[in-house]
């Protein structure tokens, strides 16, 4: 048997283990968020490419938000007509998403029942992804659902990345064959607390959507990033309607 065929019945192991109801101290049943492990060969196969001279992130926008929940002002712009030290910056913040130790610092969620109905979370980061970030009406659906969920003392920024990966097929010898298929098209979310003139700070928490599952996009699960795994901010759990 492979050794591909043994990471994968780990994973099924892990799912149904967390799928199982547990009860609080209240007797009151809940179900856990599924969690599966990510490989991490396919994150380095994404964050390889996440330098000045390779990426292919096309779009960045996002909201600034005072301390109550306000919108402060928002910003869009296509990502490759920034200027070279803008591109650095913006970049480094979304490759901590990905950059993070996974299954530890980043961690894969299996999208619940409840979160792919229509009108769930789900819908909306697809609609954001499918428009490229270019729906304004989506993102400010999307900032204001954040606010009234993201409980904080300080301001902070939400900010968003569209990017493409055209997915090379490999040989059986896992080498690149350079040729692709598929293209694999996903958001990274990251909200950083922001000081001074909107002078952002490393991301508290964040998500990659949709997940690069077996090489390939699969909108049933979502890469979750929490800055302190120790104490997890629930806030965006609830956001991306993985816990109530």
């Amino acid at each position: 048997m492979t050794a591909s065929f043994f990471f994968a019945l780990k994973q099924e192991k892990i799912r149904l283990e967390n799928q199982s109801k547990l009860k609080n101290k209240t007797g009151r049943k809940f179900i856990m968020p599924s969690i599966i492990s990510i490989n991490r060969e396919e994150i380095l196969e994404l964050t390889r490419r996440m330098t000045l001279s390779r990426t292919s992130m096309t779009r960045i926008a996002g909201s600034y938000m005072d301390s109550e929940g306000f919108i402060d002002g928002t910003f869009n712009t296509n990502f490759l007509k920034l200027k070279p030290k803008e591109k650095e910056k913006n970049l480094a913040i979304a490759k901590i998403i990905p950059f993070s130790p996974t299954n530890k610092n980043l961690k894969r969620y299996i999208l619940p029942e409840n979160a792919c109905r229509p009108g769930g979370i789900r819908q909306l980061l697809l609609g954001m992804k499918s428009s490229a970030l270019k729906n304004d009406a989506l993102l400010e659906a999307f900032y204001e659902y954040v606010a009234e969920k993201y409980h904080t003392d300080h301001e902070y920024a939400i900010y968003l990345f569209h990017n493409t990966y055209d997915i090379p097929l490999k040989a059986s010898d896992k080498e690149n064959l350079w040729e692709s298929e598929e293209m694999y098209e996903y958001l990274i979310c990251a909200i950083c607390p922001v000081s001074g003139d909107y002078e952002p700070g490393e991301p508290e928490c964040g998500f990659l959507f949709p997940a690069f599952q077996d090489r390939t996009e699969d909108p049933d699960y979502i890469d979750v990033y929490q800055s302190n795994p120790d104490l997890p901010n629930n806030d965006l759990l609830k956001i991306l309607q993985l816990c109530d």
